[in-house]
C-alpha cells in the first residue's frame, strides 16, 4: 500500500464516504476543529486562507473531535450549521473523530506518525492541531493549536 494519505477514507457531515485521493495533486491541510474552543475563532483564519489559495490548489478539510474539554457536543448537521452560521465556511467538513485513543480514526494515527508533535509525542494535545500534507500526499508537518492559520500560510505558498 502506498505510503500517503490517499490510503485513507473518512466520512463527510453528510455521512458520505469520502477517499481522500479525491484530493490527489492537492496541497492540503487536515485540521480537528471544536465549536466550543478558545481556538474556535480559527476557522475564520482557515476560510481566509482557503480563499486565498484554493485556486492554487489547496484543500482544508476540517474532523470535528470532542475529545479535549468536550468542545464539540453537537452531531454533524448541529455543527455544520454553527459553521456556516458564524464562519460560512466553504472548505469541506468531515463527520465528527476521535485523533487520540483505541477509536482514533486511521488516518490520524497515520499522520500522528509521520508528524510527531513536540519531543516526538504522537498524541494530539488539543482542537486545531493541523497537518500540512503535500501533493503527494506526505504528512510534511504538524503545527500546534496556537498557531494561527495566517502563520502557515508561507509553508502553504511554498507548496503549491
Amino acid at each position: 500500500m502506498n505510503n500517503n494519505i490517499y490510503q485513507f477514507s473518512a466520512n463527510n457531515n453528510l455521512g458520505e464516504l469520502v477517499p481522500l485521493s479525491t484530493y490527489q495533486g492537492k496541497v492540503m491541510l487536515l485540521v480537528n476543529t471544536a465549536s466550543a474552543c478558545g481556538f474556535t475563532p480559527q476557522y475564520q483564519g482557515l476560510q481566509a486562507l482557503y480563499q486565498q489559495y484554493q485556486a492554487k490548489g489547496l484543500e482544508i478539510l476540517a474532523f470535528p473531535c470532542n475529545q479535549f474539554g468536550k468542545q464539540e457536543k453537537g452531531d454533524d448537521s448541529e455543527i455544520k450549521q454553527f459553521c456556516d452560521l458564524n464562519f460560512n465556511i466553504s472548505f469541506p467538513l468531515f463527520s465528527k473523530v476521535d485523533v487520540n485513543g483505541e477509536n482514533s480514526h486511521p488516518l490520524f494515527d497515520y499522520m500522528k506518525n509521520e508528524a510527531p508533535g513536540l519531543l516526538g509525542s504522537k498524541s494530539i494535545k488539543w482542537n486545531f492541531t493541523k497537518f500540512l500534507v503535500n501533493n503527494q500526499g506526505k504528512v510534511v508537518k504538524r503545527y500546534s493549536p496556537t498557531t494561527k492559520p495566517a502563520d502557515i500560510a508561507s509553508d502553504i505558498e511554498a507548496m503549491l
